[in-house]
């Protein structure tokens, strides 16, 4: 069934990393232009969806200002973006149990030109696959994806007892969509991973 373009929907934005590049802590609360990344992220997702929950571990009161429900995720030792996705399709399942899918955002874009689900939602259509992922300049981007709700058991599974932990390894296993955005003028898939990856950023949107 093809997703509902917006009820059926639930944002996960991703924040459960370690940063280590960024030299640990919550990368999602570094400033970029006057605005933290995680306010960032919720600019563009919120409005395209139901719900919006954070995938974050450790203290969940950090992130009381920005007033979303706060899920860890449910396997141990940081296991990567599969487990913060595991964590957004079980919260979907308990807490909206309307929603039939999840479409998941990393909070350490740079950009806000991601602006929609709705490409996903269009691949998946046309494609008549079982979840989607985006991709830009002939690069595929698996951790902003679009998984329907029913796929939570068949990832647990595999991240408990098969020990998956890259995306596309899980993914490859399904019919997947790919659905491309333009890279002109800025490809709004790249991420900040460094501390000049920010200041990169920075600089750039001062220059616009």
């Amino acid at each position: 069934m093809a997703p509902d373009r917006r009820v059926g929907i639930v944002g996960v934005l991703l924040a459960g990393g370690q940063a280590r590049r960024m030299g640990g802590g919550d990368k999602c609360l570094r400033e970029l232009a006057g605005e933290t990344l995680l306010a960032r992220a919720v600019g563009r997702l919120e409005g395209q969806v139901s719900r919006l929950v954070l995938n974050a571990n450790g203290d969940p009161a950090r992130f009381t200002g920005f007033r979303l429900p706060v899920v860890a995720d449910p396997v141990d030792g940081f296991a990567g973006p599969l487990a913060g996705v595991l964590a957004g399709l079980e919260w979907a399942a308990s807490q909206a149990p309307g929603a039939e899918w999840v479409v998941t955002v990393p909070t350490d874009a740079r950009r806000s030109r991601w602006t929609s689900s709705s490409g996903l939602v269009d691949a998946v259509s046309r494609d008549g696959a079982d979840l989607a992922c985006a991709s830009s300049g002939g690069r595929r981007h698996p951790v902003f994806g679009l998984w329907p709700v029913a796929l939570r058991g068949a990832l647990r599974e595999a991240l408990v007892d098969r020990d998956v932990r890259k995306v596309d390894a899980f993914t490859g296993g399904y019919r997947l969509a790919v659905a491309d955005w333009p890279v002109e003028p800025v490809d709004p898939f790249l991420n900040v991973n460094r501390p000049d990856d920010l200041a990169d950023a920075e600089r750039k949107i001062a220059a616009m």
